[in-house]
């Protein structure tokens, strides 16, 4: 994923307050400024709304310190992590922060002002959009800071921060509420402010004493520019929490333990498909590898990887021959060039650069392969093809193998393979990317260096090289479209037993991220299966499966409907439903299907309630009924849901009579969320893109052949336009009005491209 990090992205380049918690600066620490006391007749007390008076920022202060505490977090090599801050909202255990404070995985100490600790014992309820987080604790009787009404609050309040500014704990600021920004879609409060690395999770207080927003990001420009969270945003999680236990919470997106062994820390995670690494390694230059459980047998070894790295100034790739501490081999991208380097133990003096070499095979900012082939008295190195290095060093011998990150770069790996032989696979080369747009090879240039019209022709090439690029790229997303849709009608041409519903809305979410793995979501679906299974016996009665499964992804996992993000095109994804374990209803439900079926409860189906849809239990039992994947797998009456989907219907709903919906009829109502959506805010080729998939799977559908008709024709698309009408004159299906369609085509006869 990514690796965990707010997802707000603005002009002014704000910067994440955890990237730097690690530098604790020596700096003085803030305090109010003392006024001189005035005679009470010059001036009376401040007073705020309705003419309550306002609390003096000292008392206040005082007041509001017993209830923040100070997070820590450790790396997963169990080193030290990040300082943050939170504050108590439950006097029975609830902590509110940021969710970067607290890290997936990690292990949190949680601390009062006094020196009390407290024991976290799972997290109440997260969301990563918002980088919130609510943890529970074991203590109660803690004191709360009651929530304040952000949607009310106008620019010029005045109000506090308390936190851990740059490891300086229990630090106290204070400033105003200078606007409301949104970014990326989530609405902030602008603070006029001095905001520092610590402070994230911290509580900003009016001077009523109420919380008005939790600190999260500082602006890169301005030392007294910050960012929060509105605190009406955590109200809502309170509301519909998605609580997980501590042993879960620190299980989520771990590596798996049996294929991968981290040496000098950092932070790496797994997701299907991918692995990803951000923090600082412990070793030589923030060196962190991560090796592979398996060896290699035999005297050669071959390994590649995919690689993307999050900033090209870092450095990320392949490690081999190593011992599986500081001794091994290294092939990988560094600030731009390509790099074969030998370490022979821990310090700079036992760094050894091999080969370093510039090549115009690698891609800056995209995903690269890497290949290596190390035999005895030989290492050959590849990036995307192409032989870049070959060298004949032989200090270190065959090793284990894996991957390794430097300099605290954030970078993500896929398809990582390693034996004695790879399959070679021959990539296209420029001639036949050329043949397929119908472009010349480049004219040679390099004597022209000294002319005078060189400058002036070079732009110009580059002009065109630029549209041969926003060719191949639409040329790319058409046959990735083509493939996707080929794929989806295959599968649902046979019988709807045989579907794999799972595999078809992975499908659909590839449609619209060509990098997903769907063969590894797949198996994800497996293994959680297989986890689930061992918590019951064989003979186990459906009630005791349907009631782990539901304990499983609600309890344990924290699965839960999208309470702020509802409309985000992610919910629509069943990778990102596992990933992030929030979805709509439909994909929810979907997941909830699939690992019932595999787990042996096969007496589900789906209900498509307008609006809303919902899971049935068709075998008659005492827990028999619908279930509300969408909400915690809460069983509802037949009458609960008739009412549920009557804001949607014009007309009654009987859901105990509504047909289950079959599998294709579930990914076409799939496709038709995501298109709603794409109408409302997208460019119209990923629009479009569903119309063609939606009559790939049904092509028959007069209704879509005429909506995607009117719509080519709204993008100037003529001919495309007059195909589709064609096919309805040629077909005339029914619950068409055949003569409008024919007054339609007429008028397309005489309509040019635009």
């Amino acid at each position: 994923m990514k690796p965990i990090k707010p997802r707000f992205l603005t002009a002014i380049t704000l910067l994440c307050l955890i990237s730097s918690w690690n530098s604790f600066a020596l700096v003085s620490a803030l305090s109010a400024e003392k006024r001189p006391a005035k005679a009470a007749r010059e001036s009376a007390p401040p007073r705020g709304k309705a003419g309550k008076v306002l609390e003096g920022i000292e008392s206040l202060t005082a007041r509001v310190q017993s209830s923040v505490v100070t997070i820590t977090s450790t790396a997963r090599d169990g080193g030290q992590g990040g300082v943050g801050t939170g504050f108590v909202i439950d006097a029975s255990g609830l902590i509110a922060t940021c969710l970067h404070v607290v890290g997936e995985g990690r292990t949190t100490s949680i601390q009062l002002g006094a020196g009390n600790i407290l024991e976290m014992t799972g997290m109440y309820a997260w969301d990563r959009k918002l980088d919130l987080a609510i943890i529970r604790v074991k203590t109660g009787g803690l004191s709360a800071l009651p929530l304040g009404d952000s949607a009310t609050q106008a620019q010029g309040t005045s109000v506090i921060a308390v936190g851990n500014p740059l490891g300086l704990r229990h630090s106290v600021v204070q400033g105003l509420i200078s606007a409301k920004r949104e970014f990326d879609g989530v609405e902030m409060l602008q603070l006029a402010i001095p905001v520092e690395p610590g402070n994230s999770g911290g509580p900003v207080i009016d001077r009523e004493g109420r919380v008005q927003g939790i600190l999260s990001m500082k602006s890169a420009l301005s030392p007294n520019l910050g960012f929060a969270i509105p605190v009406d945003a955590l109200k809502t999680l309170l509301e519909k929490p998605n609580p997980v236990p501590l042993e879960r919470w620190r299980s989520l997106n771990a590596l798996d333990s049996a294929t991968w062994a981290v040496s000098s820390g950092a932070n790496w995670t797994q997701r299907p498909g991918r692995i990803e690494v951000s923090g600082m390694g412990s070793g030589f230059g923030g060196r962190t590898l991560c090796l592979a459980v398996r060896a290699v047998p035999g005297p050669v070894c071959e390994l590649s990887v995919l690689v993307r790295l999050g900033t090209e100034e870092g450095a990320a790739g392949l490690v081999f021959g190593s011992d599986g501490a500081d001794k091994h081999y290294g092939f990988y991208p560094s600030a731009g060039q390509l790099r074969l380097t030998r370490f022979d133990g821990p310090t700079v003096f036992n760094w050894n650069i091999l080969n370093q070499v510039s090549s115009s095979a690698y891609r800056p900012g995209a995903w690269n392969e890497l290949k290596v082939r190390h035999e005895e008295g030989r290492i050959r190195c590849f990036v995307n093809g192409q032989l870049v290095i070959e060298s004949n060093d032989q200090g270190l011998p065959m090793g284990r193998v894996g991957l390794v990150a430097f300099r605290e770069t954030p970078a993500t790996f896929r398809s990582f393979l390693a034996g004695s032989q790879l399959k070679a696979e021959v990539p296209l080369d420029g001639e036949a990317l050329r043949a397929l747009i119908g472009k010349p090879v480049s004219p040679e240039t390099a004597h022209l260096r000294s002319h005078s019209g060189t400058s002036q022709a070079l732009h110009e090439r580059a002009a065109e090289l630029e549209k041969e690029a926003r060719q191949l790229k639409a040329l790319a997303s058409e046959i990735h479209q083509e493939r996707i849709q080929t794929e989806l009608a295959s599968l649902f041409k046979q019988d709807e037993a045989g579907v794999d519903l799972a595999q078809a809305a992975l499908l659909v979410a590839k449609l619209d991220n060509p990098e997903l793995d769907v063969e590894a979501y797949r198996a994800e679906i497996g293994r959680m299966a297989a986890e689930i299974s061992t918590r019951f016996g064989l003979e186990a009665p459906l009630v005791d499966r349907f009631r782990v499964l539901g304990d499983y992804l609600f309890k344990e996992n924290g699965f839960h409907g999208s309470r702020t993000e509802y409309y985000d095109r992610a919910n629509s994804y069943l990778s990102s439903v596992i990933d992030d374990r929030e979805g709509i209803p439909i994909t929810l439900s979907i997941l909830y299907m699939e690992l019932a079926r595999a787990i042996g409860a096969t007496n589900v189906v789906g209900i498509p309630l307008p609006g809303h849809f919902v899971v049935k239990q068709t075998t008659p039992s005492p827990s028999a009924g619908l279930i509300d994947v969408f909400d915690g797998g809460r069983t509802l009456t037949y009458a609960e849901a008739d009412a549920l989907a009557s804001s949607h219907s014009e007309v009654p709903v009987r859901s105990e009579f509504m047909a289950p919906a079959t599998k294709k009829e579930i990914v076409i109502r799939m496709l038709r969320n995501l298109h709603a959506l794409a109408m409302e805010s997208e460019t119209g080729a990923r629009s479009l893109r569903y119309m063609d998939t939606l009559l790939a799977l049904s092509p028959t559908s007069a209704q879509d052949r005429l909506a995607r008709a009117r719509y080519r024709l709204q993008k100037g698309l003529v001919a495309p336009a007059r195909e589709d009408v064609k096919w309805l004159l040629d077909n005339a299906p029914d619950g068409i009005d055949l003569e409008r369609v024919a007054e339609f085509y007429r008028s397309l006869q005489s309509t040019r491209s635009f």
